[in-house]
């Protein structure tokens, strides 16, 4: 039985995660060759291509930018559900005082919210 595990753990770590991160390095490598090429080809090819390739840089910027602050608003509430749930089931379990510990994620939450609402400069 040891055995088995001890080559399924070798498995995973020794082999399979390294391909996939290999894999979705060259994944990504290839996207932004064909982004590049693509850039470059609609930028030679007249005075309105090169306006057109920035228009695309631009518009890919801002839609990299509202993405990353939605991620940031989803996991600062899904922070904040972590903390209340581990309040009130530490409460319930253990205690008042230890239940404070849900107090952690709950205050990481909102500070990925303030940020983003307050702090962070606003997508155009």
């Amino acid at each position: 039985m040891w055995a088995f595990l001890s080559i399924g753990a070798v498995a995973l770590f020794g082999v399979f995660i390294p391909v996939t991160s290999w894999i979705d390095g060259r994944r990504k490598e290839r996207e932004a060759f064909y982004k590049a090429e693509t850039i470059r080809r609609v930028a030679e090819s007249s005075s309105q291509g090169s306006n057109a390739a920035l228009q695309m840089l631009l518009e890919q910027e801002r839609i990299r930018r509202i993405n990353t602050r939605e991620g940031l608003k989803i996991g600062g509430l899904i922070n904040i559900g972590v903390g209340i749930g581990l309040i009130i089931f530490l409460s319930q379990l253990v205690g008042r005082q230890v239940a404070l510990c849900g107090l952690i994620p709950g205050l990481i939450g909102v500070a990925m919210l303030v940020y983003v609402y307050a702090i962070s400069a606003p997508v155009e």
